[in-house]
């Protein structure tokens, strides 16, 4: 399963490469966008995420998308033996690893440049592994989803953390309007890549929330999954055991 939507209409590249250019273009102020776009409400549903994992108490921990790092270095607060940050595009992994040096973390924290889709690491070598705002940009979902049971040991817990859509009035309307305009406005005010802010909402637009991607994750061999809406439904949280 993919998702057919793509930054850059006009060029035949794959909707992979595209993503890379893209979160390579916009790497510089994406912590900035983030928390305007979202107003600052993304460290928080972060929080939620780092406490659930917590509660397993894992020693090793795989972040994917891990872009500058934001969910890496959360995941930090709960003392892990070892910590992987991955991501497809250089420029973000860049800026998080700047990150990470500056908190003093590279002890703890890899940051490791990858696929999502061709995880370069053994079976089962991981206690947990989160995604934030990156299942959405995959591929082909099944496969990544399939790759991240591979490496996941029997047990372990996978959280994801995605938007999703707003199902009652007056909270869908006026969530597909600030999607729809005003995302797009803010990418073309502070962004040198106004194509990125117009793909991100599309992305989320087409992606499968709810209990739709919770019978993605059942079909992909997860189990006891659950999803916890964020925000009347803006965002959502993901919680799955292999």
């Amino acid at each position: 399963m993919g998702i057919d939507v793509k930054p850059y209409k006009d060029q035949e590249s794959s909707r992979k490469e595209q993503v890379t250019r893209m979160f390579d273009n916009i790497s510089g102020n994406y912590d900035f966008m983030n928390r305007l776009m979202t107003f600052g409400i993304d460290v928080k549903w972060r929080k939620k995420v780092v406490k659930m994992v917590a509660e397993t108490k894992p020693r090793k921990i795989l972040d994917i998308a891990t872009g500058t790092g934001d969910f890496a270095i959360m995941l930090a607060e709960i003392k892990p033996d070892k910590i992987v940050g991955l991501d497809i595009s250089q420029g973000m992994l860049e800026v998080g690893k700047k990150k990470v040096a500056e908190k003093d973390l590279d002890h703890l924290i890899e940051m490791v440049l990858g696929d999502s889709e061709n995880l370069p690491f053994e079976d089962d070598s991981f206690d947990a592994v989160t995604v934030g705002f990156g299942v959405r940009n995959f591929e082909n979902l099944d496969k990544g989803l399939q790759e991240i049971n591979r490496v996941l040991r029997p047990g372990g817990i996978f959280v994801v953390l995605e938007t999703s859509q707003p199902e009652k009035f007056p909270f869908k309307q006026g969530y597909k309007f600030y999607s729809k305009y005003i995302i797009p406005f803010l990418g073309r005010l502070f962004s040198k890549d106004k194509n990125a802010y117009e793909y991100l909402p599309e992305s989320a637009e087409s992606f499968p929330y709810g209990q739709a991607f919770n019978n993605i994750l059942k079909k992909n061999q997860f189990k006891s999954v659950q999803n916890y809406p964020l925000m009347f439904g803006a965002a959502s949280i993901y919680k799955a055991f292999k």
